[in-house]
């Protein structure tokens, strides 16, 4: 496929040359002839040990909690706390950390706000926590039951995220404590998860994230980019852009391939929160009702995405009865599997799949 301005001025933000300007045809003209230097992956590749299994880890997270919960800026400082987790001989092990506030809708809204954690590599030896960096943790925004469930079933999509393609960011389970060291008393217990950091996502695919907006189909690989179109279609979610880089990145490869990557999904259908609301843009009454907004692909990248969401769909539900799956309410994982079901039912339809999908994407081929 041949690449569109976006393409050159990504590739050479990725290799570190000068940044070109997006006036001219000359200027498009020069950026080809320009020697590229070797491609450096971020890291080394490899999935941190952490995300490789899936048991869910008991940690009891200390730190100064009204601190914490009073920093709603947008450059928070870190606070220092600790993690106490059990090591790998059985005996508990409290590793000093930092944590800080991030995020935009849950940091304003939310009673607990989104934190990311800051591991020393030295601290974290022999612990399970080993080779983190700064993970973000996504934990309760209100201390509930209903918004624990949430955070379970955001956990869930990411699973399912990972079942269709290696493009995306692993996730681990945990329980956890959290006690305010000012008082020395325990706050509640939830459940939250760690994510897998943008850096070594993007190295396993041997890329690095990249940082210009304004991406646009032909920018993207267009199987890759249909499949985060699909999968954010199966689970109900509108609230994300590619271009503008809202909940996606993009990861430049060493091949010259740029992959999309999604992640941020509360505010999808599946999770259905009673917080989350469409885009009035979209024209869609709730967040369960599903619009595709995925870009464009040239159609025959359709019928093999279709293929690849059928060979999952039994693993797919089947994260619904598995050790994490039955954390959820029968309820909720009644209603969920029947969403998903109607997404099947689309997409195993060619007139309904050209109707909603295909001729629902967001520019460029048809």
């Amino acid at each position: 496929m041949q690449r569109r301005l976006l393409s050159t001025v990504t590739r050479v933000a990725l290799l570190g040359l000068v940044a070109l300007s997006s006036a001219g045809a000359q200027a498009k003209k020069d950026a080809k002839k320009r020697t590229e230097p070797k491609f450096k992956p971020d890291s080394t590749g490899k999935i941190e040990k952490f995300f490789k299994s899936e048991e869910p880890i008991t940690v009891t997270l200390t730190t100064n909690l009204k601190r914490l919960r009073g920093d709603k800026g947008e450059n928070s400082p870190w606070r220092p706390g600790t993690l106490t987790v059990n090591d790998t001989a059985g005996k508990p092990v409290t590793i000093p950390i930092r944590l800080k506030t991030h995020g935009i809708w849950r940091l304003k809204n939310c009673e607990f706000p989104p934190v990311r954690l800051n591991f020393n590599n030295d601290s974290t030896k022999h612990t399970v926590f080993h080779g983190l960096d700064q993970p973000k943790l996504t934990n309760y925004c209100r201390d509930n039951d209903q918004y624990e469930q949430y955070v379970l079933q955001e956990m869930q999509l990411y699973r399912i995220y990972r079942l269709l393609t290696p493009a995306s960011h692993a996730v681990r389970l945990l329980h956890v404590t959290y006690v305010d060291s000012a008082s020395g008393k325990p706050l509640t217990t939830r459940y939250a998860f760690i994510g897998e950091e943008g850096g070594p996502m993007a190295a396993r695919l041997n890329g690095r994230i990249l940082k210009t907006k304004g991406a646009t189909p032909d920018d993207l690989e267009p199987f890759a980019d249909v499949v985060l179109g699909m999968f954010q279609y199966l689970i109900g979610n509108s609230d994300f852009a590619l271009g503008a880089l809202h909940n996606a990145e993009i990861v430049g490869q060493e091949t010259g391939n740029f992959i999309p990557v999604g992640y941020d999904f509360d505010f999808s259908g599946a999770v259905n929160a009673r917080y989350a609301t469409p885009d009035p843009r979209l024209g869609t009454r709730t967040v369960r009702e599903r619009i595709y907004r995925g870009f464009c692909v040239p159609e025959e990248e359709y019928p093999k995405a279709v293929a690849l969401f059928n060979a999952k769909k039994d693993s797919i539900y089947g994260l619904y009865h598995d050790q994490i799956g039955k954390l959820l309410q029968p309820d909720i994982v009644k209603e969920t599997l029947e969403y998903y079901d109607e997404f099947y039912k689309t997409i195993n339809d060619p007139r309904a799949l050209k109707r909603n999908v295909i001729e629902a994407c967001l520019g460029g081929h048809k």
